[in-house]
């Protein structure tokens, strides 16, 4: 059973057919670091899971790259609005790492809630989950200090000074990468 299977048999037990249907619709990819998934002006088109690797949602504001979340295995990965409008999107979503990821099309996800009334389930529970990491993003850059979001981010990703570039760390935690360096070396 791929993990992609899994994840979603832990929000709610699959019947034998919707499993099938799954599996016929998703594609599984090996991907290389810095791929792309997503660029500015493209529809987003499809989900993505990541069964390994770590994905960078990012905007660009006045030519500085701005980080807007990390997402490791385990996690979906998508633009939000681009893909549920099917409108152009404003993100980048690029790979840190090399990742395997699985993906589906809009399409077929649509079809997949049409003939399986369950999966409606399961969809909402994850767009519950992302919509309430989403927003405690913003509550933390709007209503934090510099030193909680510091430590909110290493509670939530322990290993993310090993694996993402110090200043995507701070355009992510809304600091220049100098204030986060006198950060980690003040905290320790």
């Amino acid at each position: 059973m791929s993990s992609f299977i899994a994840f979603i048999s832990q929000l709610q037990p699959l019947s034998p057919e919707l499993t099938t249907a799954l599996l016929a619709s998703t594609v599984r990819e090996e991907l290389p670091f810095h791929h792309q998934l997503l660029q500015p002006g493209q529809v987003a088109r499809r989900l993505y899971f990541l069964e390994t690797g770590l994905v960078r949602g990012y905007t660009l504001l006045h030519g500085r790259e701005v980080s807007s979340w990390f997402m490791q295995a385990g996690d979906f990965v998508i633009s939000i609005l681009s893909f549920f409008t099917q409108q152009p999107s404003q993100e980048y979503l690029e790979l840190l790492e090399p990742a395997v990821v699985h993906s589906i099309s809009y399409d077929q996800l649509q079809r997949l809630y049409h003939d399986f009334p369950e999966f409606n389930f399961i969809g909402r529970r994850v767009l519950e989950k992302y919509y309430v990491l989403s927003e405690q993003r913003a509550q933390n850059l709007r209503s934090r200090t510099a030193t909680e979001r510091y430590e909110l981010l290493l509670r939530d990703f322990p290993t993310v000074f090993q694996r993402v570039a110090l200043h995507h760390i701070a355009s992510h935690l809304g600091m220049a990468p100098e204030t986060l360096s006198r950060l980690r070396n003040k905290l320790g």
